[in-house]
């Protein structure tokens, strides 16, 4: 069904839906009215459209029932509410992940990504206290440059995303990149896993190395007084200004063989002070990264900026657009699977070029216009 839908819509060859035919279907057993593939095609296009639970998909698919048995069989009509929760609550995530992760890798081969960034997510209201269930918690890479989401792999029970991260590193290929996170993933194994890839790093510095960060700060502390400085330095200032306030950022680099460090890839430290100039109050920040880049001070602060893009253009799309936050789905791995739905139509309103308006409104316009979902489905 997968091919039929793909030649009706003129998909190309790698398109989403070519990549979800490997998912098996869960339903051993149960009295089969609905086609499996059915119920995943009309769930994905539902997020794509607006749709953000299991009620606003079954009301997209009557809606568009008579566009859908284009392509698609449905013998008994469309999946009620329940079926949607029950049939994509019970797929098995780590495979839906991997057809995830399949597309990603089919689609961004010959993007390049200069800057990956590795951050965490809380998808808080998967939280349920009265049956004892945590709250689901992924970690994710982004490509910044091209707003574009690579990969992403669930922190089990019991464990962090210090175990999470290098599991999501082994499904990449991030040779030739710059991979940035934050404290959390400031591990030395971590750093020599992303050298023996074949890419460089750039880590935050925090209390969690604290022997290492009372070092960089002490090796900065007469950088910054030029009259007492006799280490060499790369110094970057620059100043941004928009939305009422103005940020200034000044960067320093200096050689890892200025301190005592046990870490043989790290070839830099970099400070970064900050102030922002709000209408109303003024912050300071100083902030210490790592990094196996030799030099080039404009080249690591350009990663250390691009990193913020996980949050600015991932997570924020997933909570304010999307709704994940808000979303009381939990039964099963229903948080886990609608999360990578939720991820899907991201990552494919975001490819889209073909509509200059923001991710709302593209799904907005999905939702009424079949010619551009099937163009969103092409992006």
């Amino acid at each position: 069904m997968t091919q039929d839908i793909s030649e009706l819509l003129n998909l190309p060859d790698s398109s989403v839906f070519q990549h979800l035919q490997d998912l098996e279907d869960p339903r051993t057993g149960w009295t089969l009215q609905h086609k499996f593939m059915d119920i995943v095609i009309i769930a994905l296009l539902a997020v794509l459209s607006g749709a953000d639970d299991w009620n606003a998909i079954e009301s997209y698919g009557e809606a568009k029932e008579s566009w859908l048995r284009e392509f698609l069989e449905l013998p008994h009509g469309i999946p009620s509410h329940d079926t949607f929760n029950r049939v994509v609550g019970c797929i098995n995530p780590e495979k839906f992940a991997q057809c995830f992760q399949d597309w990603l890798t089919a689609t961004t081969l010959l993007l390049g990504a200069e800057v990956i960034a590795i951050d965490g997510k809380t998808h808080r209201g998967s939280y349920d206290r009265e049956n004892k269930l945590k709250a689901l918690h992924t970690v994710s890479a982004w490509a910044s440059s091209h707003r574009l989401l690579l990969g992403q792999v669930k922190v089990k029970s019991k464990s962090n995303e210090i175990t999470a991260i290098p599991e999501l590193l082994e499904k990449m290929d991030i040779k030739g990149c710059i991979v940035t996170i934050d404290a959390m993933g400031c591990q030395k194994e971590i750093a020599e896993q992303i050298i023996q890839q074949g890419g460089d790093y750039v880590l935050a510095l925090k209390g969690n190395q604290g022997n290492l960060l009372k070092a960089a700060e002490q090796a900065f502390a007469t950088i910054i007084n030029p009259e007492e400085s006799h280490q060499p330095y790369e110094h970057y200032k620059s100043v941004e200004a928009g939305h009422h306030r103005i940020e200034i950022r000044e960067c320093w680099v200096i050689p890892a063989a200025c301190i005592d460090i046990a870490w043989s890839s790290t070839q830099t430290l970099m400070m970064i002070r900050s102030e922002r100039k709000c209408w109303n109050k003024v912050t300071n920040s100083i902030r210490y990264y790592i990094s196996s880049v030799p030099s080039g001070v404009k080249k690591i602060a350009g990663a250390v900026r691009s990193h913020w893009g996980v949050e600015n253009q991932l997570h924020w799309f997933l909570d304010v657009v999307f709704g994940e936050d808000d979303s009381r789905i939990r039964k099963d791995h229903g948080p886990e699977n609608f999360g990578l739905l939720r991820r899907m139509a991201l990552s494919l309103l975001q490819k889209d070029t073909s509509l200059k308006k923001s991710i709302r409104l593209k799904r907005f316009r999905a939702a009424m216009d079949n010619d551009y979902l099937v163009s969103v489905l092409l992006a």
